[in-house]
This record gives structure tokens, C-alpha cells and sequence, in this order.
């Protein structure tokens, strides 16, 4: 059990595997987005990358299929380790999401496989 809540980042499948299929694209996010509650019912905060990446492409006026995408997608994860405390990683072949666990090794940041692995978070009140 931990005091202070973490913040973690659910990697897993978003692009890969779609051949750009927005719809595909869409189910892979919600499948991310299933995790967001069991990380928060533990006492921390989830976040995934494309939460961010998303409106940033778009305020740039580019969508998936503009190779910007590149430059923001990834960059945006690795941007965002800088202030993760452990990763989730969902299961599924992802580019993105193996490179977001090879950061967070590099960081010496726990690396979770299934939500069940995660600490349940003290508050504070109850220390």
C-alpha cells in the first residue's frame, strides 16, 4: 500500500493492428479507457497518452493519417513518463505502448501488467 497517490499511464494497443481504421481506433481507446476506473477506484490518477496527443494534433490542424502524428503521438507519451509514477500495460501487439514500457524501465518506474497488481493507496486520513 502506498500513501501518495501515483499517477500511471495505460499503454496498450491505440493504432496498431487498425490499418487506420477509425472505428478500430476508437474500440482500442475504449478498451484503454476500461482501466481508468480500477486505477482510480486504487486511489490514483490514470492517464492515457492519446487524452493529450489527440487535441494536440488537432490544434495543429492534423489528424492521424498526417505524418505529424508521429511526431506527436510518441513524443507525447514519452513527454508524459516524465511525470508518471508506473505504467499499466494492456496486453496486445503495440508499438507505442512497448516503447512507453522501455521509458518507464530506463526510469526505474514499476511497470503493471493487470490492474489487480497495482497498490491500493492509504489516504492520508486513514494513516
Amino acid at each position: 500500500m502506498t500513501e501518495k497517490p501515483m499517477l500511471i499511464l495505460i499503454a496498450g494497443p491505440y493504432r496498431s493492428g487498425t490499418d487506420g481504421d477509425p472505428r478500430a481506433m476508437a474500440a482500442n481507446l475504449a478498451r484503454l479507457e476500461e482501466a481508468a476506473w480500477p486505477v482510480f477506484a486504487a486511489g490514483h490518477v490514470p492517464v492515457i497518452g492519446e487524452w493529450i496527443a489527440l487535441p494536440v494534433l488537432r490544434s495543429a490542424g492534423a489528424g492521424l493519417a498526417d505524418p505529424l502524428a508521429d511526431q506527436v503521438l510518441y513524443p507525447t507519451a514519452e513527454r508524459l513518463l516524465a511525470h508518471c509514477d508506473a505504467v499499466l500495460r494492456l496486453p496486445g501487439d503495440s508499438t507505442g505502448a512497448d516503447q512507453d514500457v522501455a521509458i518507464a524501465r530506463r526510469r526505474g518506474l514499476p511497470v503493471y501488467h493487470h490492474v489487480d497488481e497495482i497498490p491500493h493507496r492509504v489516504p492520508q486520513e486513514a494513516v
